[in-house]
């Protein structure tokens, strides 16, 4: 069976956490795009750690953990993370790459650099992982497939010399940089070769065994719905497809495969980079509210960046849950709620003095003002409860009164940052 693990969101949902407690019961756990621009955060028996491009199911013993052919592959990446794993005391993990994932050169990195230098005032918030270039290689066919580097040596230097060419007009006639050594760049490819070697495999063959095998296979998204380059704030988004639909492709198993995909949706709204976000809020109210957040505050894993804060939005949230194709809700960081008297949920946008429940295009969306309704808040610490009815009462009304908005069963409440800090509960929406 196949299940997808996905943000409704901005990202920074917790689905590290949910991957990894799910891991606990799965066979082999995905990476199916998006590269080292976001880090999933875990906190397990091992200690408390930021994934970048590993799965987050990479801590059991028992599991494979695989980098898809979506994935922006930064290679040296990958094997620094490995290897912090495990001096960390993480057992040796299974790891398997595809041989179709195409790799994150390192002008990719400069270009990206480049381009929001560049861009001053006007750039995207990028985190300059070199994303936005490597999928623009990837779509433009100048890209390199891990697969490659196992070919011809003199053909794969041809290429590196013959992309290089256009890639320097930019570099010292638009960035006004010195130009980039295409036999520097070669070296460095076949540095790669070997440390990527041990772990290179047909994906799909091994997946597609797998699934005839019944193995229980978990695909990991990275960022949510709202950072999707189609459906997204566009052109405040990512690189890459975030929804569960791509899931298939960018693990290379037919779309029919996936049966179950839970949605993960943070109990109030945090976002990082540019963009327009409706339910923001500023000042003391955000501080406060950044402060307490998350596993030790609302700092991006990647680039310890603070979190734009704001509060729930079920608008965004129905919106981001749909356009998953959501079966079923990961609701989290509840507890960190704890402490407010009131609790603001946006319920609607007014654009032009229509109030809309719909999520809209770009456009729109900036000249959107919430619409509130106000939840008492439980104002009392929820951490180390285990059964939903010893939650509150109020911190049950506001669940289910976000699971009303989202219309999807919210099946797990995420108490706290720790791996089993977990409620699992049964829905009306699944009776």
């Amino acid at each position: 069976m196949v299940k997808a693990i996905v943000g409704a969101n901005w990202g920074d949902e917790g689905k590290g956490k949910i991957t990894d407690m799910l891991a606990e019961e799965s066979d082999i756990i995905v990476r199916f795009q998006g590269g080292s621009n976001a880090g999933h955060t875990i906190i397990n028996d091992y200690g408390k750690f930021a994934l970048h491009i590993l799965p987050s199911g990479v801590f059991y013993d028992h599991t494979t953990s695989i980098i898809g052919n979506g994935v922006a592959l930064n290679i040296r990446n990958l094997i620094d993370e490995i290897d912090a794993l495990v001096k960390q005391g993480v057992p040796q993990p299974k790891i398997l790459v595809s041989d179709r994932a195409q790799i994150l050169m390192p002008y990719h990195i400069l270009f990206d650099q480049y381009e929001e230098e560049r861009l001053g005032g006007k750039s995207f918030g990028s985190t300059k992982s070199g994303i936005a270039p490597f999928y623009s290689d990837k779509y433009a066919k100048i890209g390199f497939q891990v697969n490659e580097l196992f070919g011809d040596e003199a053909e794969l230097k041809e290429k590196v010399y013959r992309v290089l060419e256009t890639k320097n007009v930019l570099v010292e006639h638009l960035y006004h940089k010195a130009p980039i050594d295409p036999e520097e760049i070669f070296n460095e490819l076949l540095e790669y070769r070997e440390m990527i070697r041990p772990f290179v495999c047909d994906v799909s063959v091994y997946l597609h065994d797998a699934i005839r095998d019944g193995k229980k296979i978990l695909l990991e998204g990275q960022l949510g719905s709202l950072k999707d380059t189609d459906f997204g704030i566009y052109p405040m988004v990512t690189s890459s497809s975030t929804l569960a639909s791509y899931g298939a492709i960018g693990a290379g198993i037919p779309c029919y495969e996936i049966k179950d995909i839970v949605t993960v949706v943070k109990a109030y709204s945090s976002a990082v980079g540019a963009g327009e976000f409706v339910s923001e809020i500023f000042g003391d109210e955000a501080d406060e509210l950044r402060r307490r957040g998350g596993d030790g505050g609302e700092f991006g894993a990647t680039t310890g960046r603070p979190r734009r804060m704001g509060w729930f939005d079920a608008v965004a949230s129905r919106y981001g849950c749909r356009i998953q194709g959501a079966t079923e809700v990961a609701l989290t960081v509840l507890d960190v709620l704890g402490y407010l008297d009131e609790l603001p949920i946006c319920v609607g946008y007014e654009i032009d003095g229509q109030v809309t429940r719909d999520f809209p295009t770009t456009s729109q969306l900036k000249k959107a003002k919430p619409v509130y309704k106000v939840l008492p808040g439980w104002k009392t610490e929820i951490r180390g409860i285990k059964k939903y009815e010893d939650l509150p009462e109020a911190c049950r009304n506001y669940i289910e009164f976000i699971e009303k908005e989202l219309e999807v069963p919210i099946t797990m409440v995420s108490n706290g940052p720790g791996r089993h800090e977990i409620i699992y509960r049964e829905s009306s929406l699944c009776k």
